[in-house]
């Protein structure tokens, strides 16, 4: 590779155009999607106690799934009108085939109350919700409700969405409320006019007739959405040819359903918009497409009093993270490039450099096709891995320098210098591989989330070291000798410079270090004593807690939460009312904020002072029956 000047530039030249096509394609998410290895099993079951559901459905499915192969444990939660049943299973269960054993399971049962509803069966995943927006006015709750739905079948048709869902709303009915004295005056019941209601509102097949030319598919269409086609169906008909309508012994209401939900956002009465991101999706471009719309489509057409804001991106995070990593690639090569040129050549640290930015381009390629996604993980990965691959390249390009000073030149001193070092730098990626290498068995979701971590890292090592002993020499092989002469003044002033900085060099490993090393040599056991107790410090400082053991580390966030519950049985009213003095509370906590960055910014600086923060806002309080939470 050292004489084949072709070869090395070809190997470079793919690496860096695969790279940076495969960084194209590469899917952005915040973290990466992983199967949770979780079943739930939910009943609902309308008017319920806790106890009730937890008697006569929770226990009924935990029994009843108990054999179900691969089951590690459940979890079960009986609450106030439906129960859930979360089935954990061991890691490296084939999830799909636990979600149809659990189900078929679930459907054998017979004994659930007549009033529950039909038991769902789904797989807990982590789908994420990438932006979520607020619809807030003081409007009628059915206006922001039909403008949330607009606004998610735009957002749902832009080519970067692929999901978008309206929340905290109350779901439509149609309620009809009949008289008992109108009921025996008729002689009917509940039953009768609800029966009328169905057979009223429903599409039939009426089956088909044939022509000689063609044929006909008959269908009756007579289902009804709204207030009037209800108040129209005919309950009751009488000998003479008389009929009842539903209107005249009813009372129709087209409205919401009679739960206690509500959402506020300042406030003011909200309905949420929730953007998800499909699996081969990008966060950045969905966040750019909404944004884009937002502005273009949305915020033109809203009538007055309404407004949609923003109250969740998770983009922000994945930009700030990839920002970081490129603020630290470039930080990080200027400084290879200062250092290596301080010390060595200023051509050969530029060549040490472009290996550097080569590694990591190349890395993009196997993230494609190892399946690994631009997240938080593999993000901090990279960031990682920058200051641990500097070395293979800064080793190789110090070996072949001082090469050229021992006399070699060309090909001989790039072949000389790599093979010199060649073994210890083999050792060395291999070793810190092989170290990264054991988080690819960490079982779980953890395990699933960090995996990122070393497959990135372990793929910019491999490719270091291939770009360190295979391209770098090549390249090297064609730096002029190191006793040619200097043309340029910048030169001139670099050799200088290089050479004030290799005799104060010099001084340090004559010095101090050829001291140190002999004290090391000539008194081991002080060496081996110290070890053994800077050892016994540190396992003391992590088992006593000093240093804290966690996965994740904990990260101050832009949003502080409240949230109240209870006793069962509170009306919501009532959990409505404690809400709004929570809600009260975080206005008057906001305001003290702002007085104290006005304080603190100075009477004359005011205005510089709020200009520099972030306006803060009660975002969303959210009551359902006896919970409530503000954000």
């Amino acid at each position: 590779m050292a004489r084949s000047s072709v070869a090395a530039n070809v190997l470079m030249v793919v690496l860096v155009l695969a790279g940076l096509f495969a960084a194209r394609n590469l899917v952005q998410e915040v973290l990466p999607e992983l199967s949770l290895d979780q079943v739930q099993v939910l009943v609902l079951y309308p008017g319920a106690t806790p106890a009730e559901i937890e008697e006569s459905v929770v226990r009924s499915i935990e029994e009843q799934i108990r054999g179900v192969e691969g089951l590690d444990r459940t979890e079960a939660t009986a609450s106030e009108g439906f129960g859930s049943v979360i089935a954990r299973f061991k890691s490296g269960t084939d999830i799909s085939r636990a979600l149809n054993e659990v189900k078929a399971e679930v459907d054998r049962i017979i004994t659930f109350p007549a009033e529950a509803e039909r038991p769902q069966v789904r797989e807990i995943t982590s789908r994420q919700n990438v932006i979520r927006l607020l619809v807030h006015g003081n409007v009628p709750e059915a206006t922001l409700k039909e403008l949330a739905y607009d606004i998610e079948e735009g957002i749902s048709a832009l080519p970067e969405v692929s999901l978008a869902e309206v929340s905290g709303a109350r779901p439509y009915e149609v309620s009809i409320e009949v008289p008992l004295r109108r009921l025996r005056a008729l002689g009917l019941t509940l039953d009768d006019v609800a029966a009328a209601v169905r057979q009223g509102s429903m599409e039939l097949s009426a089956g088909k007739f044939s022509t000689d030319s063609e044929e006909v598919l008959v269908r009756t269409l007579g289902r009804n959405y709204d207030q009037g086609d209800f108040e129209d169906i005919i309950v009751l008909t009488r000998p003479d040819g008389t009929s009842l309508r539903l209107r005249e012994i009813a009372t129709v209401r087209d409205g919401f359903a009679d739960t206690d939900l509500s959402v506020r956002y300042n406030g003011q009465r909200a309905v949420g918009v929730d953007v998800y991101r499909g699996s081969d999706e990008k966060v950045l471009e969905i966040a750019a497409a909404v944004r884009d719309y937002l502005a273009a489509e949305v915020l033109p057409a809203l009538p007055p009093g309404v407004d949609v804001e923003i109250w969740k991106d998770d983009s922000v995070e994945v930009s700030g993270r990839l920002g970081l990593m490129i603020e630290n690639a470039l930080l990080g090569l200027a400084l290879v490039l200062v250092t290596l040129a301080l010390f060595l050549e200023l051509r050969l640290a530029l060549w040490v450099a472009v290996g550097l930015a080569v590694s990591f381009i190349g890395t993009f390629l196997f993230m494609e096709l190892l399946g690994v996604s631009v997240n938080m993980f593999s993000l901090m990965a990279l960031v990682l891995a920058l200051g641990i691959v500097v070395d293979d390249a800064i080793v190789v390009g110090e070996s072949v320098f001082a090469a050229r000073e021992r006399g070699a030149h060309g090909t001989d001193a790039a072949i000389d210098g790599t093979r010199r070092v060649s073994g210890p730098v083999l050792f060395a990626v291999l070793t810190t591989a092989t170290a990264f290498a054991a988080l690819l068995t960490a079982p779980g979701p953890q395990g699933q989330l960090a995996r990122a971590i070393p497959v990135v890292v372990i793929t910019v090592l491999l490719i270091s070291l291939v770009e360190s002993l295979l391209v770098l020499p090549n390249h090297l092989a064609h730096l002029p000798p190191p006793d040619a002469p200097n043309r340029g003044r910048l030169s001139r002033r670099l050799k200088r410079v290089r050479e004030n900085v290799d005799l104060a060099l010099k001084r340090v490993v004559d010095g101090p270090l050829d001291r140190g090393l002999r004290l090391a040599v000539d008194k081991p056991s002080i060496v081996l004593a110290s070890a053994a107790g800077l050892m016994v410090i540190t396992l003391g400082i992590v088992n006593a807690g000093i240093v804290p053991n966690q996965f994740l580390t904990p990260i101050e966030g832009d949003v502080v939460s409240a949230n109240l519950e209870m006793p069962i049985g509170t009306p919501g009213e009532r959990t409505s009312a404690v809400a709004a003095e929570l809600e009260a509370a975080g206005h008057r906590a906001l305001e003290r904020i702002e007085q104290e960055r006005g304080a603190a910014g100075g009477p004359r600086a005011g205005a510089a002072a709020g200009a520099r923060h972030e306006p803060l806002e009660v975002g969303v309080a959210v009551t359902v029956g006896r919970s409530a939470a503000l954000y």
